[in-house]
C-alpha cells in the first residue's frame, strides 16, 4: 500500500522523533502474525483469509492493547470487545473478548452493524464522481431530487457535510416513541424524509452545521439518480470493492450474515436482545451494512488515507467547509448545533478528531469505532456489545482513545459531541 498524501491543517504531522511508540509497535509486528491459513476462494477466484485472532506475546504493544481491552470489558460491563490494530497496513493485534451470547465466545470473524461508517463510503463515492467530472459538490440537488423543498438551494456538499438545516428525525419524540414501541418496524426512505421536512428547518441551507440522518437518506437517493445505479451496487463498485472490504455488505432486511455478534440493550427499560432490531431508519437504503473487525480496520485505512481520491478531493473529504459552523441559535440549540473547530469537525461523512480521521456508530447495544492517524499510518478498529449494567456512553470510542494514548501518546483522540 502506498504512503498516504501529506496533510496539513487539522491533520498535523509531528516531528519524526515523536513516533517512538508507533515505531516500537512496528518492530514487534512479526510477533503478532495471524494464525489461520487462507480461506476458500472468493467470487474473483482469489483466496480470502478469514478474520482471526493473532498470537499474543507476553509483552509489548499487542499485550498492552489486550490489557486495555480487558480492563474496559470489566469496568464498563461489556458483553464483548473485538478489536484490531494495524500500523502501515500490518497487524499489531486482532482479538475478541467476552461472549456473543451466553456460552458462545465472541470471535474476530463475527459480523456486526457498522451504522454511520457507511456514510463515509457515500462521501468517498460522491468525491470519486467529482474526480471524474460527473458532478460538482456545489451542484443543487433539485436536478436529481425535484420534490425536495428548497432543493435548488441545497447542494450535494450540504447533504454530505450536514449543513442543510434539515431537522434530524431521530431527535423527534414521535419517531423515538415509534421505534421504542416497535423496534422491528421497516421504515422507508420516504417516511424518514417526510418526518424531517414536515418540521421547520433549523437554519437556512449552508449557514450552519448540525447532524441530521435525513441528509444521508437524501444523499443516497441523489447518488442513485446521478449514476442510475442502486446504492448498494454503487458503493460496492466505488468503495467496498476497491478497498477489499469483502465482509462488508448491505442488507435490505435486519438479517446479519453468520457468524453473528449478538447485541443486547436496556434502552427500553429491560435488558433484552436487540441483534435483529430493524436498522432501516439509520441511513439510506443500500447503505445499511454489516461488517467484521478486519474490514473495519481496512476501512479506517482506506477512507482515512484518501486512497481512492485525488489530493483535492481528499482535502474536501477532511474539510468541506464546516470549520467555524455549528453555532447555536433559537431554532438550533447548542446540543444540536455543535461547534465545529479546526481540530474537531465533520468532513464529508466522517469526523476529524484532532489528528485522526474517524467514525463512531452506535445502535441499540452495538458500538464501534474506526480511527486512522495518517501521519503514523496507525489504524484502530473496535466493536463492543453491552452487558446488563453497561453505562451510557460510547464504549468503543473510549477504548479507541485509550489505545491511541498507549500507542501514539503525542496524538490523543479527542471526545466528540
Amino acid at each position: 500500500m502506498r504512503r498516504p498524501r501529506t496533510t496539513s491543517g487539522p491533520l498535523r504531522s509531528l516531528p519524526r522523533s515523536r513516533r517512538a511508540a508507533v515505531t516500537t509497535v512496528a518492530a514487534l509486528l512479526a510477533l503478532c502474525a495471524p494464525t489461520a491459513a487462507a480461506g476458500a476462494p472468493t467470487a474473483d477466484g482469489r483466496h480470502h483469509r478469514p478474520c482471526v485472532g493473532s498470537r499474543l506475546p507476553d509483552r509489548g504493544p499487542a499485550r498492552d492493547v489486550l490489557r486495555i481491552a480487558e480492563r474496559a470489558e470489566a469496568e464498563m460491563d461489556l458483553k464483548s470487545v473485538i478489536l484490531r490494530v494495524t500500523v502501515e497496513g500490518r497487524e499489531v493485534v486482532t482479538t475478541a473478548l467476552g461472549e456473543s451470547m451466553t456460552g458462545v465466545p465472541a470471535t474476530p470473524a463475527m459480523h456486526f452493524r457498522n451504522g454511520n461508517i457507511a456514510i463515509s463510503y457515500m462521501g468517498t463515492a460522491l468525491l470519486r464522481l467529482v474526480d471524474r467530472g460527473v458532478v460538482r459538490l456545489d451542484d443543487p440537488v433539485a436536478r436529481w431530487l425535484p420534490g425536495l423543498k428548497d432543493g435548488d438551494r441545497i447542494t450535494l456538499r450540504m447533504l454530505a457535510a450536514s449543513t442543510t438545516g434539515l431537522v434530524d428525525y431521530v431527535r423527534l419524540p414521535e419517531f423515538q416513541r415509534a421505534v421504542s414501541a416497535n423496534p422491528f418496524r421497516q421504515w422507508t426512505a420516504d417516511e424518514l424524509v417526510r418526518l424531517s421536512t414536515s418540521k421547520e428547518r433549523w437554519y437556512e441551507p449552508g449557514t450552519n452545521w448540525s447532524y441530521s440522518h435525513a441528509n444521508f437518506v437524501l444523499l443516497g437517493a441523489a447518488l442513485e439518480k446521478i449514476t442510475g445505479t442502486r446504492l448498494d451496487v454503487l458503493l460496492r463498485h466505488e468503495v467496498l470493492g476497491p478497498l477489499g472490504l469483502r465482509e462488508t455488505r448491505n442488507s435490505f432486511t435486519p438479517d446479519i450474515p453468520a457468524p453473528v455478534l449478538h447485541a443486547f440493550t436496556s434502552d427500553r427499560g429491560t435488558y433484552e436482545e436487540s441483534t435483529f432490531w430493524n436498522p432501516s431508519w439509520t441511513t439510506a437504503p443500500g447503505a445499511v451494512e454489516t461488517t467484521d473487525i478486519c474490514d473495519l480496520a481496512s476501512s479506517a485505512v482506506g477512507i482515512g488515507s484518501g486512497r481512492l481520491l485525488s489530493p483535492s478531493s481528499y482535502r474536501e473529504l477532511l474539510n468541506p467547509g464546516t470549520v467555524g459552523l455549528g453555532h447555536a441559535t433559537a431554532k438550533c440549540p447548542a446540543t444540536v448545533c455543535l461547534a465545529q473547530t479546526e481540530a474537531t469537525h465533520d468532513g464529508l461523512g466522517l469526523l476529524v478528531l484532532g489528528d485522526w480521521v474517524s467514525q463512531h456508530p452506535l445502535f441499540f447495544g452495538y458500538s464501534a469505532s474506526q480511527a486512522y492517524l495518517p501521519s503514523e499510518r496507525l489504524a484502530i478498529a473496535v466493536s463492543t456489545t453491552n452487558g446488563p449494567n453497561a453505562p451510557d456512553g460510547h464504549s468503543a470510542h473510549t477504548i479507541a482513545q485509550r489505545i491511541a494514548a498507549a500507542l501514539a501518546p503525542a496524538h490523543p483522540i479527542p471526545d466528540f459531541g
